[in-house]
């Protein structure tokens, strides 16, 4: 019974990512007010649902930990000046087969606004 809690929350965050991904391409954010600002496609790649690719190399990556919460801008399609603030948890980060040299990072929308999506 365990196992079949798990696979619906998983069901649920896949649902809601394809959801997310129907109306944002993007996402901006700086891990701080003074530093760079980091723009990332939004991907629906992992078990887990929302995500972004970020190179294992790269200053970010080293500075974003699990459990962060980050303000960040979800950006649309259509017009690259119109984006949604929303604050967003850093939910985990793995390899992945298909992009050596690179690190899938899990996003989990938690701001309530993230319900009119």
């Amino acid at each position: 019974m365990k196992e079949k809690t798990i696979f619906n929350r998983s069901a649920e965050r896949k649902s809601k990512s394809r959801t997310i991904l129907e109306k944002f391409y993007s996402v901006q954010f700086s891990l701080n007010n003074s530093g760079p600002v980091y723009l990332f496609k939004l991907r629906d790649i992992s078990l887990n649902g929302l995500c972004i690719l970020v190179k294992g190399d790269s200053s970010v990556l080293k500075q974003l930990e699990v459990g962060d919460i980050l303000d960040m801008k979800y950006k649309t399609p259509e017009s690259f000046n119109s984006s949604k603030s929303l604050k967003t948890r850093i939910t985990s980060k793995n390899s992945h087969d298909h992009f050596a040299g690179h690190t899938l990072v899990g996003l989990y929308i938690i701001d309530k606004q993230d319900e009119r999506l």
